[in-house]
């Protein structure tokens, strides 16, 4: 009887587009616009691709089904979602470690997404129509002022607070379901233009011609890896949290798979089929790191008839993707927090938006220390978040019981046993290999003592999360202890 109170108490999406529209938000934002692109120049074009699609398929969509199953398994955040299934002061202490990871991921986040706001800002100013416009002094003092990125990161936590206090339908339903279709059309605009630039489709001959060698370097499928990872946000605890959302009988394997693949798949080659052009025609690096997109990007709206309205377009849309991730990765704190304390959903949302600006000032300050945040977490952290997930499905669950009960309930897309195995053995057999290549690859390296740092910081997060939650969960049971039962 408790239970089912709850399950009615508790907010639900109001239609099955609007949790799409969310899951296909939360997934597709800089991951897929601002971090594949240049991922996939650093890593051979094609070739890259190739795996990447390939890892997706096998691994992260698998995986994120089981996410966004456990979720509404037991209509919990991540802390509940632990303790439902692990009990005690352990089960708490590894939801607080995916809430830590989550909180630290998002603080380095939200300075890009600041970014997309200067941009996106700037775009309407006319600024990158202007005569003598350059992108790369325009980038250079934008990025070299902390206190303008601070601003900006600042105005981006301000809004996300202000979306999710309003809750799951009246907030986030209500703001993605517009933002992503304005996207698409914005990136696919971008990309025919951009293949009719002179050398524009040298571009797309780089995209689409694999350098097959390539598949035989490790550094390539481990960024593809990643990228699967990264793009899908597998381990944030965002579909675990949305999920959470769900009614009793919505489809699970849709939502939490193959539309996520498909839309995810799509535009993060939308946003390489944009790019890719744009940077041959005007003789750039492919390689050329995070500010490819800023840069390259910038150069071709002067080139297009009606160039300001193109501007505007693009950059208030890839504003609004970063946004929409924002708001799934920011709201896996403040249903955790609301749901673990006396906190009001207001309350929460300070608490967690509060939180994110204070911890992502230092990334907002120096953009070396953004880059040294992805390195630790997004080396250690997510791969140790995304294998507590797993673990509650692979070793208590269990995938067999998972899939016939929960997973093919009411789905539209039955999921046949080949699942049980992936979740079970390799997602967590490739997580583990994340971790230890990380650490391998980065001995001898400038990379070392950050390596050692993130492995170090891992552990005691793990182990004080444990303790902590132990001590909690002692104490409150005290009173009641002395009291009598």
């Amino acid at each position: 009887m408790e239970e089912s109170e709850a399950r009615t108490a508790r907010e639900e999406w109001g239609s099955r587009f609007g949790f799409l529209m969310a899951m296909l938000g939360a997934m597709v934002g800089a991951g897929n616009i601002w971090r594949m692109p240049f991922t996939t120049g650093q890593n051979g074009g094609g070739a890259f691709l190739v795996i990447y699609v390939l890892l997706l398929y096998l691994i992260a969509i698998p995986g994120l089904m089981a996410e966004t199953m456990i979720g509404r398994y037991t209509n919990n955040g991540v802390i509940g979602t632990f303790r439902e299934l692990l009990g005690g002061g352990k089960g708490r202490g590894l939801g607080l470690v995916v809430l830590i990871v989550n909180v630290a991921l998002m603080s380095y986040y939200a300075p890009i997404i600041g970014w997309a706001l200067y941009y996106a800002g700037h775009s309407l100013l006319l600024t990158f129509t202007q005569a003598g416009f350059q992108p790369q002094a325009f980038w250079d003092g934008f990025i070299s002022s902390p206190m303008l990125v601070i601003g900006m990161h600042t105005l981006t936590m301000a809004g996300l607070a202000g979306v999710l206090v309003f809750g799951i339908r009246r907030g986030i339903e209500r703001v993605v379901k517009w933002m992503i279709p304005l996207l698409v059309v914005a990136l696919i605009a971008v990309g025919v233009r951009g293949i009719t630039l002179p050398g524009g489709m040298d571009g797309l001959a780089f995209i689409f011609t694999p350098d097959w060698t390539y598949l035989t370097r490790g550094s390539t499928w481990v960024a593809a890896l990643g990228q699967a990872l990264f793009s899908t946000g597998l381990g944030w605890g965002i579909a675990l949290t949305y999920g959470s959302y769900l009614g009793r009988y919505d489809d699970v394997p849709l939502g939490g798979g193959l539309f996520t693949a498909v839309g995810n798949t799509s535009i993060g080659l939308l946003a390489v089929f944009a790019t890719f052009p744009v940077v041959f025609a005007f003789g750039l690096e492919p390689s050329a790191g995070s500010n490819l997109l800023f840069i390259s990007l910038a150069e071709v709206f002067p080139q297009l008839p009606g160039g300001w309205m193109w501007a505007i377009v693009f950059f208030v849309s890839f504003f609004f993707a970063t946004f929409t991730s924002g708001l799934g990765i920011t709201e896996v704190g403040v249903t955790t927090v609301s749901e673990e304390t006396r906190l009001s959903r207001t309350g929460s949302v300070l608490a967690i938006c509060g939180a994110i600006w204070l911890f992502g000032l230092p990334s907002a300050y120096s953009s070396s220390f953004l880059g040294q945040m992805d390195f630790m977490f997004g080396t250690f952290g997510l791969p140790l978040a995304t294998l507590s997930i797993i673990a509650l499905v692979a070793w208590k669950l269990g995938p067999e019981r998972a899939r016939v009960i929960e997973l093919n309930r009411c789905a539209g897309i039955y999921v046949g046993q080949w699942w049980n195995p992936v979740v079970k053995y390799v997602i967590p057999v490739v997580v583990v290999f994340i971790i230890g290549y990380g650490v391998v690859s980065s001995i001898g390296t400038e990379n070392q003592t950050l390596m050692i740092l993130g492995v170090a910081l891992m552990a005691a997060l793990v182990v004080g999360s444990t303790v902590a939650m132990g001590v909690i969960e002692n104490a409150a049971r005290t009173p009641t202890s002395e009291g009598g039962e």
